[in-house]
């Protein structure tokens, strides 16, 4: 499934529009990630627990709303967005994916 952030496809023909798909991912970061994010926040630097945490989300968030625009038979989701929030006082992250769910032809 092709996923763009653009509204349209470079040299293709949207053919059908099937509507909004979403997808959605929250993901604790466990005591000790928390614990050494902290102590890198301090001493500088990046963590890579964290990192770690916001990739599988993003990845889970876009196989959702893949998986939603799939079942509507398109076979593209364009104008997606990510937004990122963390939630629970910071202990929760929350990633959501938003597209379009389209058919396109050469």
């Amino acid at each position: 499934m092709l996923i763009l952030t653009t509204p349209s496809i470079e040299g293709a023909t949207i053919t059908a529009y099937h509507g909004i798909v979403s997808g959605e991912a929250i993901l604790g970061a466990n005591i000790f990630k928390d614990l050494f994010a902290r102590v890198r926040d301090v001493v500088g630097g990046r963590s890579a627990a964290y990192e770690e945490e916001f990739r599988k989300a993003k990845a889970l968030a876009i196989e959702e709303m893949t998986t939603q625009a799939s079942h509507m038979g398109a076979n593209a989701v364009v104008g997606v967005d990510l937004d990122y929030e963390t939630i629970g006082g910071g202990s929760m992250l929350m990633v959501s994916a938003s597209g379009t769910a389209v058919t396109y032809g050469a």
